[in-house]
C-alpha cells in the first residue's frame, strides 16, 4: 500500500494520474513510474523520461498500465521540450479511451499547446476545439484560441467568442475581462466593424479607465459620420479630463473655445493648467499666453458683474433658449446647483433650438456636484441624437460615475 500510495502522489504530482488509474500497476511498471514523477518534481525532466522508458520496456502491459505511460511520457517529454514525443504520448493517451471527461479535456489542451509550439496551428487548432468540447475553459486556452484565429486571419471568430465572453460576464454582474475587451477591440478593428468597437472602446473606459484608452476613443470620436464641430469643445474637455491635454497649441485652443462659448471662468481654469503644467508661458509665444490669460481674466470679470441681469432677461424671454445658456454659465462660474436650476427651468420653458444639448448641458451642471451625480449619470445617458451629442453624453455619464 506504501509504494500504491508513492507511485500515485508521483503521477499526480507530475499532472499524469488520477487515483483510480493507479489501482492495478505492477511494481515493475509501477515503480519507474513513481521516480520517473519524483525525479520531474525535481526538474530532471530528461531522466524522467529514461525512467518512463524502463517501464515501457517491461512485456505484457495491461491498457491501464500503457496509459499511465504515455500520461507520465507526455508530460516528461513536454517539460523537456522534446514537443514531438510529448504530442506521439499524448495522443496515444487520449486514444485509448480509458480518459474521463475532465482527464480528456486536460490531455486536449496540453496537446494545443504543444501543436502550437510546434508550428501545426491546424492540429493545434483541431484539439484546441477538442478541449473546448470536453468542457476546458482555462484563460490560457482562451489566448491560445485567440492566437490562433488571428494566425488564420479569422478576426471574425474573434469578435463572436470575445463579443461572447464580455457579455457573459455582463449578464452575470461581473467586470468582463480586459483581455476578452481588448481582443473583441482589435478584432472590430481588422473587421471594420467601426461602431461596435466605438462601442467596446466605451465598455474599456468605462470598466478600465486608462489615459491609453480614453485617446483611442476620444482620438476617433470627432472622425464619427455626422459629428458635429460644435461638440468639439467637449471632446477636449473630455481630453483634459482623462489627462489627454498635453500640448501647447491644445490648451490653447480649448481656452479659446470657452471664450467663443462664453465661459471666461473655464479658460482662467485651463490657461492656469497650462502654465502650472509648463505648456504655456514658455518659449517663442509665451507673451501670446500671457495675453490669453489676461483676456479670460478680463471677461470673467465682466461675466461675473452682469451675470444678475442675464438671468433676469432669460427669464423674461418667451423660449427657454437663454435660461439654458446663462445656467450653463452660471455652472462654469462654480454654482453648479443654481445653474442647473436655470436650465431645468430653460427646459421646462421649452421652443428650444437644440433641446438634447440642453439636456446634455444639465447632465454636465448636475456631475459637479456629488448630492445629483446619479441624477446626472441618468440625464447623461437620457441625451439622443445622432451629431455626437449622444456619444459626449455617454462619456460624461461614465465619467461621472467614476
Amino acid at each position: 500500500m506504501k509504494s500504491l500510495r508513492a507511485l500515485t502522489l508521483a503521477l499526480m504530482a507530475a499532472g499524469c494520474l488520477t487515483l483510480a488509474h493507479a489501482q492495478n500497476v505492477r511494481p515493475e511498471v509501477g515503480k519507474p513510474l513513481q521516480q520517473a514523477g519524483e525525479l520531474l518534481r525535481a526538474g530532471k525532466a530528461k531522466d524522467a523520461l529514461a525512467k518512463v522508458r524502463e517501464a515501457d520496456a517491461v512485456g505484457g502491459k495491461s491498457a491501464q498500465e500503457q496509459l499511465m505511460i504515455d500520461r507520465m511520457r507526455g508530460s516528461a517529454a513536454q517539460r523537456a521540450g522534446d514537443n514531438a514525443t510529448a504530442a506521439q504520448a499524448f495522443e496515444s493517451a487520449y486514444n485509448s479511451g480509458k480518459l474521463g471527461g475532465g482527464e480528456q479535456a486536460q490531455v486536449a489542451e496540453s496537446l494545443a499547446f504543444i501543436y502550437s509550439q510546434m508550428r501545426d496551428n491546424a492540429k493545434a487548432t483541431q484539439w484546441l476545439n477538442r478541449a473546448l468540447q470536453a468542457g476546458a475553459s482555462s484563460a490560457q486556452l482562451k489566448q491560445l484560441q485567440s492566437y490562433l484565429q488571428g494566425q488564420s486571419g479569422d478576426y471574425a471568430s474573434i469578435a463572436r467568442d470575445s463579443a461572447a465572453a464580455v457579455s457573459a460576464a455582463e449578464q452575470a454582474g461581473r467586470r468582463p475581462s480586459e483581455d476578452d475587451l481588448l481582443r473583441l477591440q482589435d478584432a472590430q478593428q481588422r473587421t471594420n466593424a467601426n461602431a461596435a468597437q466605438s462601442a467596446t472602446l466605451e465598455k474599456l473606459v468605462a470598466y478600465y479607465p486608462k489615459r491609453e484608452y480614453w485617446s483611442v476613443l476620444l482620438g476617433r470620436l470627432p472622425r464619427k459620420p455626422g459629428f458635429s464641430d460644435r461638440f468639439a469643445i467637449d471632446v477636449m474637455r473630455l481630453k483634459l479630463a482623462t489627462g489627454n491635454l498635453a500640448k501647447t497649441e491644445e490648451f490653447m485652443e480649448l481656452a479659446q473655445l470657452s471664450l467663443q462659448g462664453g465661459y471666461p471662468a473655464e479658460a482662467k481654469t485651463i490657461v492656469e493648467k497650462g502654465f502650472a503644467s509648463g505648456a504655456l508661458g514658455t518659449g517663442a509665444e509665451a507673451e501670446r499666453h500671457k495675453r490669453l490669460r489676461d483676456l479670460a481674466n478680463k471677461q470673467d470679470a465682466e461675466v461675473r458683474a452682469g451675470i444678475d441681469k442675464e438671468i433676469a432677461a432669460a427669464q423674461a424671454a418667451k423660449d427657454g433658449n437663454a435660461l439654458v445658456q446663462v445656467g450653463t454659465v452660471l455652472a462654469s462660474l462654480g454654482q453648479a446647483e443654481q445653474g442647473a436650476s436655470l436650465i431645468e427651468q430653460g427646459i421646462a420653458k421649452g421652443s428650444l433650438k437644440r433641446p438634447e444639448d440642453a439636456k446634455l448641458r444639465l447632465g454636465q451642471a448636475l456631475a459637479q456636484s456629488p448630492k445629483t451625480r446619479a441624477k446626472a449619470q441618468h440625464t447623461l445617458r437620457s441625451v439622443q441624437g445622432s451629431d455626437g451629442a449622444a456619444d459626449v453624453g455617454r462619456l460624461y455619464a461614465i465619467l461621472a460615475g467614476q
